[in-house]
């Protein structure tokens, strides 16, 4: 039983990779540094062909974890390769986002097992329903976010606090401290925000007499320090800046400055109102539910709730910053669950309580299938460029210009299929000279008037008159436009009541548009 909740925790992750292997403009960075190193290496005589220095973001972002990610890679892309398995550049970048997913799936088992030594099996196992009937959290596990290399360390420090017995009183010293370190790291490295979740804890902690003020100074000290050396070393080196610190100049750029406002604004209660009613669907009744039958979950939820207010006093706000406390409120919704569950059924109240958990669940398994479903079909930049290159896959010489909106949406360097590097695992037998070229701000006219490019991916509603006759078009990528609600149901009858049930699968039908567009140069 156990490894089967484990197991499922890992597959839907990798479900979701499989599903939606494309990525979109925020996870570019790391992939791209991961693909830089995975091609590269690492060698100082091969960083001027890094993709970051051709386009380097608004602020540095850290290598620390793209290169661990690349090293991962690396050894499942060698044993992939005593079977012959890999053709393509875009197979190593599932197998990237793989590795990410099954490091955070790990993270998440780990945490299972806690939640059923703390609050018992039932809990743990509602656990695993509730966070595999959500979307956001194992969607998102295996993109290659700055946030989803941070959810490793918070999770396994949440995972050393929840880690014993069910009359335990306090977790032991050595597990703060490690939870303390991990968090202080996580911090440092990838995501300088979770600094608003490790005040609340190491407060909770010193108030609870979990520890002593000088051993949070000690730990924070040492693993400070340490994790600083580690990104500055790292990150100055790959950015051939000295000294640089990444998250650091990401505070001052973003908050000192507020610069982050420019990304758009949220009111306060966005967090609490909006964003998590959203992510964390049926959990957010049910961990209400947990915390008033519980202290121990009160204890538990109390320096996460603290986060999400704190974070809360910044303009610029997204579902990511906060995607750490999905795990803590998925263990107090089950508790809440599990009680409603646990209720007699003999009972009328016993019998309504359980069909409403089920009725929680099912609603869950609806919205995120919905959730799931715009989110495949989002990706047309991606759909283009995979599309292209199998079209194309036996000509030489070719030139594509590939849009801002197709870069954004999924045109990664790991779909430069046919334009070196090569890893040496790829046995395919494929063109090796095309150029794949993103030069932005193009019109079509000085595209036209660019001899050496011969296809575009470009945006259908940029086409001009004078540009379609210069350039024929092959193929058009749609994507999603939203949801629409169809209520004629006396039309969906009128064919008889089997037509009529049919019909009603359609009563909400998803809008899609025409995104992109395939052109071969006419002469």
């Amino acid at each position: 039983m156990s490894a089967a909740l484990d197991l499922i925790l890992l597959l839907t992750g990798l479900s979701y990779v499989s599903l939606a292997p494309y990525t979109k403009v925020e996870e570019s960075f790391n992939l791209h540094a991961t693909h830089d190193v995975l091609m590269y290496g690492i060698g100082r005589e091969n960083l001027h062909k890094y993709d970051h220095f051709t386009f380097p973001g608004a602020v540095p972002r850290t290598f620390v974890g793209s290169v661990v990610l690349a090293w991962a890679t690396q050894v499942c892309v060698r044993m992939g390769s005593w079977l012959g398995i890999f053709s393509d550049k875009f197979d190593l970048q599932v197998i990237s986002r793989m590795v990410l997913a099954s490091a955070n799936a790990v993270g998440l088992c780990l945490l299972r097992r806690a939640v059923s030594r703390r609050f018992g099996r039932p809990t743990a196992v509602m656990f695993v329903l509730l966070t595999c009937t959500q979307f956001h959290l194992l969607f998102w596990m295996g993109r290659t976010l700055p946030n989803m290399f941070a959810l490793l360390p918070a999770n396994i420090a949440l995972y050393l606090l929840v880690d014993r017995a069910s009359n335990s009183t306090r977790p032991s010293k050595s597990s703060v401290h490690w939870a303390i370190a991990l968090l202080t790291f996580a911090t440092v490295v990838f995501r300088s925000e979770l600094l608003l979740l490790l005040g609340p804890f190491v407060l909770q902690a010193m108030i609870l007499r979990y520890t002593t003020l000088y051993d949070v100074v000690k730990v924070g000290l040492l693993y400070g320090i340490l994790s600083a050396v580690l990104t500055v070393v790292v990150d100055s080196y790959f950015w051939q800046q000295w000294p640089l610190w990444p998250e650091l100049y990401g505070i001052y750029f973003n908050v000192l400055q507020g610069k982050s406002s420019e990304w758009g604004t949220s009111p306060p209660h966005a967090y609490f109102t909006s964003f998590l009613p959203k992510l964390l669907l049926s959990s957010i009744p049910l961990s209400a539910l947990g915390c008033l039958l519980d202290s121990r979950i009160r204890t538990l939820l109390l320096p996460y709730l603290a986060f999400i207010g704190i974070i809360s006093g910044l303009a610029h706000k997204e579902w990511r910053f906060v995607i750490y406390v999905f795990p803590a409120f998925n263990i107090a919704a089950a508790r809440g669950a599990v009680w409603l569950t646990g209720r007699r059924k003999a009972t009328l109240m016993g019998r309504l309580s359980f069909l409403a958990v089920v009725a929680m669940l099912a609603a869950n398994c609806v919205a995120t299938f919905l959730f799931a479903r715009s989110s495949f079909a989002n990706y047309p930049g991606g759909t283009a460029l995979y599309a292209f290159n199998h079209l194309y896959e036996s000509e030489e010489n070719v030139h594509v210009h590939i849009s801002n909106l197709a870069a954004q949406t999924g045109a990664s360097l790991f779909l430069h299929s046919h334009a070196p590097p090569f890893h040496p695992v790829l046995n395919g037998t494929h063109p090796t000279n095309w150029v794949y070229d993103k030069t932005e701000n193009l019109s079509f006219d000085a595209l036209t008037r660019s001899r050496e490019i011969t296809h575009l991916i470009a945006e259908t509603a940029s086409i001009t008159p004078s540009a379609a006759s210069a350039w024929a078009p092959l193929a058009i990528v749609d994507g999603f436009d939203g949801w629409k609600l169809n209520l004629d149901l006396k039309s969906t009858f009128q064919g008889g009541v089997f037509e009529g049930l049919k019909g009603l699968m359609h009563v909400l039908e998803m809008v899609r548009s025409e995104k992109l567009v395939i052109l071969k140069r006419r002469t």
